[in-house]
């Protein structure tokens, strides 16, 4: 903890106060990629792989253009009209502090053609925020939800326990889930070079879709987080505590067992179109394998990347990754991105194409662009992801790379290969976004672990060599998805929408079909995956 308390006296002494008042917002791949001719052109050194981001004087302009588009000031409407159309619901400002709040009501309804089944959505849940003069801001959002899923969904919360990225299914296996979530975080921002934020949340490391370092998939988890810009270095430093109900509890007292992870970050944009990403993460549990108290381990206090997960390869039992993120902008707004994390390494096994479980990596590949065929805000991206066999898993339950069930990186876990593309267009206050999405994979059977389930105890491989992406009960799946909406309200992201899915999973076990339609208000930034792979075979 000295160590930390060094750096950060150190930004004090050499930095500059920030003049630019901090604003949060939430991340979602569908807000963001809005940002995407700003973020993205050669004209901006934009850190684009960390969020969720504080919006910077880089992007100001373009995100007050989307939060206060169609907002009449002249003051000819009545009280309800701005608030439906405009304005918060509360939205106080003074020269000292500022403070908003919204009511965000979910309530689609639609009909699974293929399973024969009527779906819906009831969600009341609020949003608030603010500032205290320019440096200090605080939001929270919550959610009181019931739902009927698609078979689809339903199967999964059923295996996991979790509703998608949100929270624990009260209903315990009923048709009919039911769930609460709640996100709050403070941010302050004493100094123009660094931001300090703790609270209940996500944190995405990229520039795709999906992450194979740190998505923001997994339900919400306790965290501090230290973000430093340096010039054209930023450097974020996060502790986390998390929980894990799929392995055993202790005892009684101590409930689920839990864990704590800390994750570095550093990310040097080379220049206005090179930017280089450099992480690492370490897991470990909050009660050794002996059942002895160990809790928050003081040395993953220190803030320099790379040190402990190389303590760790040479013998330490805490899980470590180490990765790899770069981008380059080809031209103005189509940028080419990647990632590598790796796992676990035996070069000589590597190297000669063995197949060896010890090798356990991830990577992604892909492209993303704003304005296709000049046409403004149409945004696209297409994207490779695939995970060998067994990576993200652990010798240990507790210690394997998930937050509350699910995975923290990509939510296939491993032992996949996926193609996605997405589509997105807007049009004054319209919103038409598309995606297909190929998934190909090996689920685990017969009581044998093929690498699938990354909550499956990593001591007895099906194979030592010549494993293989797709091994075990090989499946595909199809995926598309489409979306139109009407942004009634863009401060809260207040819509009226239509949602179409198809998705096809077979295998020689089972071949299952959902062709559904939704259509209801929907309202809130955060982003809910429904384009999963199966958990287990059922």
């Amino acid at each position: 903890m000295k160590k930390i308390l060094g750096c950060l006296l150190l930004l004090l002494l050499f930095a500059k106060i920030a003049d630019a008042q901090a604003q949060y917002q939430p991340y979602s791949y569908q807000f963001y990629q809005k940002l995407n001719s700003t973020i993205y052109s050669t004209n901006t050194r934009e850190h684009s792989s960390l969020k969720s981001m504080i919006i910077d004087s880089v992007l100001q302009h373009k995100y007050d253009s989307l939060m206060n588009y169609g907002v009449d000031t002249s003051g000819r409407h009545s009280w309800a009209h701005r608030k439906l159309l405009n304005e918060h619901l509360i939205d106080t400002k003074t020269r000292d502090y500022t403070f908003f709040a919204d009511f965000l009501p979910e309530l689609p309804m639609g009909f699974d053609v293929a399973n024969k089944q009527r779906v819906w959505i009831n969600t009341r849940g609020y949003q608030l925020g603010g500032t205290i003069t320019k440096n200090f801001y605080f939001y929270s959002s919550g959610f009181e939800n019931q739902a009927v899923f698609p078979e689809y969904l339903t199967t999964y919360i059923n295996q996991v326990g979790i509703v998608p990225g949100q929270a624990y299914d009260r209903s315990y296996g009923k048709n009919t889930k039911d769930w609460s979530d709640v996100t709050g975080i403070i941010s302050y921002t004493p100094l123009k070079y660094l931001n300090i934020t703790a609270g209940q949340g996500k944190t995405f490391i990229g520039d795709g879709y999906r992450s194979v370092l740190l998505s923001d998939f997994a339900s919400t988890y306790p965290f501090l987080k230290l973000t430093a810009n340096v010039g054209n270095v930023q450097y974020m430093v996060m502790w986390s505590n998390m929980v894990d109900p799929a392995a055993p509890a202790v005892n009684y007292t101590n409930g689920y067992n839990r864990k704590w992870g800390v994750f570095h970050y550093l990310d040097w944009n080379v220049n206005k179109r090179l930017s280089v990403g450099f992480f690492d993460a370490v897991i470990w549990a909050n009660i050794d394998s002996l059942g002895r108290y160990r809790g928050f381990d003081v040395s993953y206090g220190n803030p320099v990347i790379f040190l402990r997960p190389v303590e760790a390869s040479n013998g330490s039992p805490d899980n470590a990754f180490v990765g790899f993120n770069a981008k380059y902008k080809l031209t103005d707004g189509i940028t080419a991105y990647g990632q590598f994390l790796l796992d676990e390494f035996r070069a000589q096994d590597f190297f000669g194409g063995k197949g060896s479980a010890k090798n356990k990596y991830a990577y992604q590949l892909g492209v993303r662009g704003a304005n296709l065929f000049n046409v403004n805000s149409l945004n696209y991206l297409f994207e490779f992801n695939g995970a060998m066999p067994f990576t993200y898993s652990e010798t240990q339950e507790i210690k394997n790379y998930s937050e509350q069930g699910e995975p923290l990186a990509h939510p296939f876990g491993a032992n996949f290969n996926e193609l996605v593309g997405l589509l997105n267009y807007s049009y004054k206050r319209f919103d038409f976004s598309g995606e297909f999405d190929y998934g190909h994979y090996g689920l685990d059977i017969n009581g044998l672990n093929y690498g699938k389930d990354i909550f499956q105890v990593y001591i007895d491989p099906v194979h030592r060599y010549g494993n293989y992406i797709g091994q075990g009960l090989t499946t595909n799946m199809t995926y598309l998805d489409c979306k139109v909406a009407y942004v009634l309200n863009p401060k809260y992201n207040l819509r009226l929408e239509f949602w179409g899915i198809y998705r096809k999973e077979a295998n020689i076990q089972f071949n299952d079909k959902t062709i559904m339609g939704m259509f209801g208000l929907r309202s809130s930034f955060r982003a809910l995956y429904t384009d999963l792979a199966s958990y287990r075979t059922h």
